[in-house]
């Protein structure tokens, strides 16, 4: 071999340059790519179907009160002493089957989103605007979207996590097993570290919400169908809830219906919510999306606007698909209604022209139970305008009113019980003075009565599942109201039948 061919002496320094380069830039960059990867997802659960958007898809409130699908699952199981029956269907929330036959895994009203290396679940618009009817006990339950979820208790439901988050067993040794045991196969990365830490965390914010939620504790029981929707919206503003007005508590009202958006706005725009304090759907819809768990940074707009798109033209399935209508009766009843309900209700449940539709009555003359309004105060409203600051969308038209707002009675008979609070069990019950109105009755039934136009309530408990005691008499529950020539309450029962038998057409 001559000097030409002599193999290249080997640089130490080179391969330690080389092995420092790996270890310090390539390693690091591939373990950053994968935690990023890993950890940095932020994507929903997207539907195709507008409609199973609407029970299943995000509003963005996973990002800030989303729970671990996994925990979500868990907690039930774990912490059964706090619910009044088995799973979250004891709340009254809704659970379609598979095809298989199956129950789904979640309930309507209830989206997922992968974000920040977890899966989460939290509630959607459809958990306070989906509920079921039967029209025979013997029948299954029929899910109609858009209803107020007359059998979800929401007072309940908040109560199961705080709850629960303050059981000692709220905790990875006794979560974690449960886990395993329904099937969930976590993988080591989460069984060691990710759902140790997620459960930790959970558990410090709902003890933190509990905290400034611990004036529901101390109201009446609201009963399934029902929220106290504005004391909740002070605690965003950090108000001193102890030390509020008593008269603003024990304000829980109906969830509303939400079919026929655009008749709300079109061709004039109505008074929103019970008591009116909002003429601007958009605007009502961000604030609703405030109860789903959402904030002004992680609302996610496109797919409320999903949401809203549908609703606009969303309508309620008719009455007689269900039952029959006696249609010569409701001829007669056409012109009753005409004659007490039309200036302020609409035309039908279709047309919602009248002169008074969608426009606040005075307390003193509509003389129904004052909590609700009492509730909203001016304070609040001028907090609301803060929302949203800096943002296009800003919210600007919240205001304090000194009364209730007549509301179109698109899909009436769904809407059941009735009034602003949800005093009145039925139609037939409403076209009585106060004094006939039944003082004490049960809500959370699914089971219809057809006659009277509202669901079965002089039943304590349905399927061995004990029903929802409502009594008129406790603070926020009158059943007052309504009432007088004007409101038909004084007409004669012949005149009362066929006028039920005409709204049963809504």
């Amino acid at each position: 071999m001559n000097e030409s061919q002599t193999p290249p002496v080997d640089d130490p320094w080179k391969r330690r340059f080389i092995i420092l380069f790996v270890v310090t830039v390539i390693i690091p960059a591939f373990v950053a790519l994968w935690l990023l990867r890993r950890f940095g997802e932020d994507v929903p659960v997207d539907h195709e179907s507008a409609v199973e958007h609407f029970k299943y898809g995000s509003t963005g409130g996973e990002h800030e009160m989303g729970f671990p699908y996994w925990i979500w699952r868990a907690l039930p199981e774990v912490c059964p002493q706090y619910l009044p029956g088995r799973g979250y269907q004891s709340l009254g929330m809704v659970f379609e089957r598979n095809a298989d036959g199956s129950e789904r895994d979640v309930p309507v009203g209830t989206s997922r989103r992968r974000y920040q290396g977890i899966d989460r679940v939290f509630v959607n618009c459809a958990v306070c605007h989906t509920s079921t009817v039967r029209v025979a006990a013997d029948q299954p339950a029929q899910i109609v979207l858009g209803m107020p979820a007359a059998t979800f208790n929401m007072k309940g439901f908040e109560e199961f996590f705080f709850r629960c988050a303050a059981d000692p067993k709220f905790s990875k040794e006794y979560i974690l097993p449960e886990i395993e045991r329904q099937g969930g196969q976590l993988d080591l990365l989460d069984r060691l570290l990710v759902y140790p830490v997620a459960i930790a965390i959970m558990r410090d914010r709902v003890l933190a919400l509990a905290g400034r939620f611990d004036w529901v504790f101390r109201q009446h029981e609201w009963g399934p169908g029902r929220v106290d929707t504005f004391n909740s919206a002070k605690v965003i503003f950090n108000f001193p809830m102890a030390h509020l007005d008593p008269r603003e508590f024990d304000a829980p009202a109906d969830f509303p219906s939400i079919w026929q958006q655009r008749q709300r706005k079109e061709p004039r725009e109505m008074q929103l919510h019970w008591d009116g304090n909002n003429t601007t759907v958009e605007e009502r819809n961000k604030s609703a999306a405030f109860g789903t768990g959402t904030t002004p940074p992680t609302i996610d707009l496109a797919r409320i606007r999903r949401v809203e798109d549908w609703l606009l033209d969303a309508r309620p399935p008719a009455f007689d698909r269900f039952f029959a209508i006696d249609r010569q009766l409701a001829a007669r009843g056409a012109a009753l209604y005409k004659q007490y309900c039309a200036a302020c209700h609409g035309a039908s449940g279709s047309d919602f022209s009248g002169e008074h539709v969608g426009r606040v009555v005075p307390l003193a003359e509509i003389g129904t139970d004052r909590r609700r309004l009492d509730s909203y105060t001016y304070t609040l409203a001028v907090n609301q305008a803060t929302l949203y600051a800096g943002y296009p969308w800003r919210f600007t038209h919240f205001q304090k009113t000194h009364g209730y707002a007549n509301m179109p009675l698109d899909g009436l008979w769904l809407r059941a019980p009735y009034l602003h609070n949800g005093s009145v069990p039925s139609l037939r019950d409403l076209l009585e003075p106060a004094a006939k109105r039944p003082p004490v009755f049960h809500r959370g039934n699914d089971l219809y009565d057809p006659v009277r136009v509202g669901f079965v309530s002089d039943q304590p408990q349905v399927d061995g599942r004990p029903l929802f005691r409502f009594d008129t008499r406790l603070p926020g529950n009158a059943n007052s109201g309504h009432e007088g020539r004007a409101y038909g309450t004084e007409l004669t029962a012949a005149d009362k039948a066929a006028l039920v038998e005409f709204l049963k057409t809504f």
